[in-house]
C-alpha cells in the first residue's frame, strides 16, 4: 500500500545545534517554519522546554515539572528555516549542545470553513456550527483563509461583513483579502476572508441589522477557531501529518468537549495547564481505554479515573473536573496526535529483557521515538536518529528529567521499519513488561510509488 507522506522531514525533523551565548541566534536546517518546537540541553542539565507559535513567543513550560507557563526571552520567532534564539542559557547557552524537535502544525496559511446560522438569542445573533454559544469572540490568524458558510436558510437578509468597528460604526467595512458570493440564505453563499499581515482587530457584522455578530482577532499564532466541542477552542491541525496544537479554557464542569481538528481519534494527548502547577496528563490509546492516563512529568505507572479524561472521538476529547485539564478560568494547551500510515504510530508493546530485543514494526524507519514503561515506576526515554546517528542508538533524555544526555541505560536500533531493543532495561525492555511509545518518520517503508527504502 502506498503511503500519502514520501518525506517525514515535511512534517518532523530534529535540529542538533551549540548555543553562543548570544542574541539573535538563528537555527536553521528544520527545512519548514515550525509551529511547535520542543528544545533540550544535551550536555547540560536543562529543563525540557515547550514552545508553540498558538501559546506566542517567549511562552515556555516545562515536561519535566509541574511549573505554570512562564513568560522570558527564550524563542524569539520562528522562520521558514527554523527559528531565532534569545542569549537565554536555558535555549542558548555557550558552548552548550542542544536538540531541537519541530512538527508542523497548520503552517503559516491555515484555513476553515464555518457553517454560519443566525438564531434568536436577545435578538438575531449569528452561531457557528451550531455552537451553543452566539456573538463568539473569534480567532482567525495573518495569513489564514477562512470562509464562512451562509448557504442556511436563516442568513436570509443578513450578508456577513468585517469592519474595524463593531456593527461597522462611523468605519468603512474592511475589505481587505474579502470576498463574497452569492446570496445569503441560498446555496453557494459565503463570505471569505484570507487575513493580511498586520490585519487590525476586527468585527463580524451584519449589513442590515446591527447587535448581530462580535469580534475577531486577528492574531499570528497560525490557528483558528474550533467549535466541535462543548467547550470553544484555538486549535492549528495540520490533518496530512497528524497533529494539532489545541489552546483552551477550563471550566471545572464534567464531561467538557474540546475540539482538537484531527478529523480522526487521536492516538496519543498531552495536556498542560499554563496557568497553575499542575501535571502534565498524557493519554495513549493503547493505555488500556478511554479514562487511563501518565504524567509526562513524572515517571509514575499508568492509573485510571474519569476526572481528567473520558472519551476521545474524531472531533473531540473530553475531559472531566481535574484542574489539570480544566481547571476553572485556567489557559490549557493540549498536543494532540494520531496515527499516520507511514509516518507516525502511537503503539505499545512487551518487552522480552535481553539484548536480543523485541522487535517493534511501525512500517517506516523512525526517526524519533518516545517510550514509556507503562505498567511501572520508569522514566520516559526519548531516542532519535541526530543522536548519535547510527546504531547502536544509546543517546538517550528522559522528558520527565532535566538530565543531560545518558548513554547508560536501554539501548535499541533503528530500523527501515521499525525498532529493536538491545539492552534488558526496566525503562526499555524489562521481561514482560509493558510499554507505549509515539514514532515518527524519517522515511515510510514503502514510498508512494511502491520503492522501498534502504535499511540504516
Amino acid at each position: 500500500m502506498a503511503w500519502t507522506i514520501n518525506n517525514g522531514k515535511l512534517y518532523f525533523n530534529s535540529v542538533l545545534y551549540t548555543g553562543n551565548g548570544s542574541e539573535n541566534h538563528t537555527i536553521s536546517g528544520v527545512g519548514f517554519q515550525p509551529n511547535f518546537t520542543w528544545l533540550k540541553g544535551r550536555s547540560s542539565a536543562l529543563a525540557h522546554m515547550f514552545t508553540d507559535v498558538v501559546r506566542g513567543n517567549g511562552k515556555v513550560i516545562n515536561s519535566n515539572t509541574t511549573d505554570a507557563e512562564t513568560t522570558f526571552s527564550s524563542l524569539k520567532s520562528w522562520n521558514a528555516d527554523g527559528f531565532v534564539l534569545s542569549n537565554n542559557s536555558n535555549f542558548n547557552g555557550n558552548n552548550v549542545t542542544f536538540v531541537a524537535w519541530n512538527w508542523l502544525a497548520a503552517g503559516t496559511a491555515p484555513s476553515n470553513t464555518y457553517a454560519v446560522k443566525v438564531v434568536s438569542d436577545s435578538g438575531n445573533k449569528y452561531r457557528f456550527d451550531d455552537f451553543g454559544t452566539s456573538a463568539v469572540t473569534l480567532e482567525i490568524s495573518e495569513g489564514g483563509t477562512f470562509t464562512f458558510d451562509q448557504s442556511d436558510s436563516s442568513n436570509n437578509g443578513h450578508p456577513l461583513r468585517f469592519a474595524t468597528q463593531a456593527d461597522g460604526a462611523n468605519s468603512s467595512q474592511y475589505t481587505t483579502g474579502v470576498t463574497t458570493n452569492g446570496t445569503p440564505g441560498q446555496a453557494g453563499a459565503y463570505t471569505r476572508i484570507t487575513v493580511a499581515a498586520s490585519a487590525p482587530t476586527l468585527f463580524y457584522y451584519c449589513t442590515n441589522h446591527s447587535g448581530m455578530g462580535g469580534q475577531a482577532n486577528t492574531p499570528t499564532t497560525n490557528s483558528f477557531s474550533n467549535f466541535a466541542g462543548t467547550i470553544q477552542t484555538n486549535i492549528s491541525p495540520n490533518t496530512t501529518s497528524g497533529f494539532s496544537v489545541v489552546s483552551y479554557t477550563g471550566t471545572g464542569v464534567a464531561n467538557k468537549t474540546i475540539g482538537h481538528g484531527l478529523g480522526t481519534t487521536p492516538g496519543m494527548i498531552m495536556v498542560k495547564n499554563r496557568s497553575i502547577s499542575e501535571n502534565w496528563r498524557v493519554w495513549q490509546q493503547k493505555l488500556g481505554g478511554p479514562t487511563y492516563k501518565l504524567a509526562l512529568d513524572d515517571s509514575g505507572a499508568a492509573d485510571q479515573g474519569s476526572s481528567v479524561f473520558n472519551g476521545q472521538s474524531a472531533t473531540t476529547f473530553t475531559v472531566g473536573t481535574d484542574p489539570s485539564v480544566n481547571g476553572n478560568g485556567n489557559s490549557i494547551i493540549a498536543y494532540c496526535f494520531n496515527d499516520v500510515q507511514g509516518f507516525s504510530k502511537m503503539g505499545s508493546y512487551t518487552g522480552n529483557g535481553n539484548a536480543n530485543g523485541t522487535f517493534i514494526y511501525t512500517g517506516f524507519s523512525p526517526s524519533w521515538v518516545m517510550v514509556k514503561n507503562s505498567g511501572a515506576a520508569e522514566n520516559w526515554i526519548i531516542f532519535d536518529n541526530k543522536r548519535p546517528g547510527y546504531n547502536l542508538t544509546d543517546a538517550l533524555l528522559k522528558p520527565n528529567l532535566s538530565n543531560a544526555e545518558s548513554t547508560s541505560g536501554v539501548k535499541f536500533d533503528m530500523l527501515s521499519n521499525g525498532f529493536k531493543a538491545r539492552v534488558s532495561d526496566a525503562e526499555g525492555n524489562s521481561s514482560g513488561g509493558s510499554f507505549i511509545y509515539m514514532a515518527f518518520a524519517e522515511n515510510p517503508f514503502t514510498s508512494s510509488a511502491g520503492t522501498p527504502v534502504t535499511a540504516r
